[in-house]
């Protein structure tokens, strides 16, 4: 009897050990029905990223030809030509800042082109001594759309103010140069994604890592928190600083085009989203049907992307509301700053949290503002 309660004992034992020991099924696991992150990719190369910098790169060209024909001939009809295809290159600027891979990575492309406030004080040194280096990084803030903003801009009440500046061989040469600064980074760009590059960030669809899939929503994911969530909302409106700092705003010398590049930037990061071109073509693969496959085949499945647009759907209802002057708003009633922050930031946890999550993508980068 002592043998067999032995036995018992034994049998009952590897049944338990055996039990604990099963392997459950990953929560972060590929579901069966695999994804074809290669089509993603491609889908993103030939939909989102080729023609938007096609796009730029050809507004580009026409303020550069603009700057030129305003050179030659400092006239009012040539200002305002120049400073209209101005906003039309920062405008399609708002669709490939998120891009920051390859060799836009490489040479600091958002740095040189779109950082903002800008130092006028840095500029005017620069105009008066004619001494300057645009490639070096201490004069990210005097170049770029926002430097053209103050050149272009400052006087706007008096657009012959400007044009007498023309008269000044400093002020000329600084313009130009600034226009083909601009012009020449975002070109080298482009026709790095018309190489060889683009099939290298296709092939590299791995599942983790360094994997182009993860490295691209890292970056789309960092866009839309630091520079569209951040600097173009949060920051003037004194979400970080506890004070609004209106001129902290996207193109404040201008004072009649932020709320529209906001406009751009938020409609640019659901293009990609939702896989839609700039010409309106729709992509077969897009992040959105990306995250709906994955919530698809999980237990617990949950429209996540559907959450994310619907606050990104508020936040559109809620800029239809302010001035578009976003200096102004912030200076005449910030609190609906405040409530389109509120939004953009829902969207944060969401993107952060519940989609890299189901995407299985970890975080890439520090986040030091607290959220």
């Amino acid at each position: 009897m002592m043998k067999f309660s032995r036995y018992i004992l034994v049998l009952f034992c590897i049944g338990a050990f055996l039990s604990c020991n099963k392997t459950e099924s990953p929560v972060d696991e590929e579901p069966k029905a695999t994804f074809d992150r290669a089509a993603l990719l491609q889908d993103w190369v030939e939909l989102a990223v080729q023609p938007s910098f096609d796009r730029y790169v050809e507004l580009l060209n026409k303020m550069s030809q603009a700057s030129t024909a305003f050179a030659d001939d400092p006239s009012n009809a040539h200002l305002l030509s120049l400073q209209s295809s101005w906003k039309e290159a920062y405008q399609a600027w708002q669709y490939v800042s998120m891009y920051d891979i390859g060799m836009a990575e490489t040479i600091k492309l958002r740095n040189f082109t779109n950082i903002y406030p800008t130092d006028a004080s840095l500029i005017e040194d620069h105009i008066t001594s004619g001494d300057y280096n645009l490639e070096l990084p201490s004069t990210y803030d005097a170049q770029g759309f926002p430097a053209l903003d103050y050149i272009l801009f400052a006087s706007a009440a008096d657009s012959d103010a400007i044009i007498a500046r023309m008269s000044d061989a400093n002020f000329k040469s600084y313009l130009m140069d600034l226009v083909a600064r601009v012009t020449t980074l975002g070109t080298a760009v482009q026709q790095d994604w018309q190489s060889a590059y683009a099939q290298q960030f296709i092939a590299n669809d791995g599942a983790s890592g360094t994997a182009s899939v993860d490295k691209l929503v890292n970056d789309f994911l960092f866009y839309y928190e630091k520079f569209l969530r951040a600097g173009k909302v949060g920051i003037p409106a004194g979400v970080f600083s506890g004070s609004p700092r209106s001129m902290a705003v996207e193109a404040p010398h201008s004072d009649q085009y932020s709320k529209q590049l906001l406009i751009d930037g938020l409609q640019a990061v659901r293009n990609f989203f939702s896989g839609r071109a700039v010409d309106g073509r729709q992509a077969s693969k897009s992040l959105e049907s990306y995250l709906d496959h994955r919530s698809a085949n999980t237990t617990d499945a949950v429209d996540i992307a559907g959450a994310i647009l619907s606050h990104w759907d508020r936040a559109e209802s809620l800029l239809d509301q302010v001035d578009n002057s976003l200096r102004q708003q912030v200076e005449s009633d910030n609190a609906k700053m405040l409530e389109i922050y509120d939004e953009l930031q829902k969207a944060v946890v969401l993107l952060k949290v519940d989609m890299m999550q189901a995407l299985n993508i970890q975080v890439d980068y520090v986040d030091a503002d607290g959220d």
